[in-house]
C-alpha cells in the first residue's frame, strides 16, 4: 500500500513539472532544465539518474542547508564558504550546458 501510494505522488510530480519559459521561447534547454527531474530521481532514491539529469542537484541542496544554518548559527566564515560553494556550483552549471552544447542534448 505504501509503495502505491510513493508511486501515485511520484508519478502525480512527473506530470506537473513545471515548464521552461526558455525552452519555449527558443527550442533548445536552459542552464537550468533537468532540475526538476533531478530532484525527483532523488527523491526516489536514484542517485546515478538524478546526476545524469542534473550533476548540481547534490551542491544545491547542501548549499541550500548549509546556508539555512548559517542563517541559524552565523558561523565566522560562513558567508566565504557560500560564496566559494556557490561559484563552484555555477561552474558545474556551465561544465554541465557546455557539454550539452558540445554533444547536441540541448534539444529533447
Amino acid at each position: 500500500m505504501l509503495t502505491q501510494q510513493k508511486s501515485s505522488v511520484f508519478d502525480w510530480l512527473n506530470r506537473h513539472f513545471l515548464s521552461c519559459p526558455f525552452k519555449a521561447h527558443f527550442g533548445i534547454d536552459c542552464p537550468g532544465c533537468g532540475l526538476q527531474r533531478s530532484v525527483l530521481a532523488l527523491l526516489k532514491g536514484n542517485l546515478p539518474e538524478s546526476f545524469r539529469f542534473y550533476p548540481a542537484t547534490i551542491p544545491l541542496i547542501i548549499l541550500i542547508i548549509f546556508t539555512v544554518i548559517h542563517l541559524k548559527v552565523d558561523f565566522k566564515f560562513g558567508a566565504q564558504v557560500i560564496k566559494l560553494v556557490f561559484t563552484g556550483i555555477a561552474v558545474i552549471i556551465l561544465i554541465n550546458y557546455i557539454y550539452k552544447i558540445y554533444n547536441h542534448l540541448l534539444i529533447n
